[in-house]
């Protein structure tokens, strides 16, 4: 009988043994492990989203690495279409220019010419009066040969022109 008394002593002592173990401490583990795996599963998202955000990222750096090329494309575009447009300004600058200095000087050289032809009418003009009146001594009326000179003039001026 003992035997049966001491087995079922010892079945009741496991049993409570087992009713403590469960109630103070397999509930504190499961529930540490319960945490334990939920912040797991936490990180493990976190890191997920944080891959993904990199993926997002490094597209937008992507992105916004194309737009800056594109960008610098139209800058140096336009800086050389400015530049060719400056450069033909100063060419179209130089040519007039050119053309007023050109147009000045033939001015120059043709009122200088006039001034030269002016001139050595009225000497070739003096000259023959003097040619005339040195030959002609006695007969010369220089008024009257002067007009006479000048009207010559102005018939070879007439030819000319």
């Amino acid at each position: 009988m003992n035997i049966n008394i001491t087995l079922f002593a010892q079945v009741a002592a496991f049993l409570i043994l087992i009713w403590l173990v469960n109630r103070f401490l397999w509930q504190p583990l499961i529930t540490a492990l319960e945490a334990r795996r939920q912040r797991i599963a936490d990180g493990l998202a976190a890191a997920e989203q944080g891959r993904q955000d990199f993926e997002k990222a490094k597209a937008d750096a992507q992105h916004e690495l194309e737009q800056s090329r594109v960008r610098a494309g139209e800058i140096i575009a336009q800086a050389e279409k400015r530049a060719a447009e400056i450069k033909e300004e100063a060419k179209s600058k130089a040519r007039e220019e050119a053309d007023n200095i050109r147009r000045t000087a033939q001015h120059d050289v043709e009122q200088c010419f006039q001034e030269t032809r002016e001139q050595l009418r009225h000497e070739i003009a003096t000259l023959a009066v003097l040619g005339a009146s040195k030959i002609l001594a006695k007969e010369v009326d220089q008024a009257v040969h002067s007009n006479t000179l000048k009207e010559l003039d102005n018939k070879m001026q007439a030819k000319r022109d």
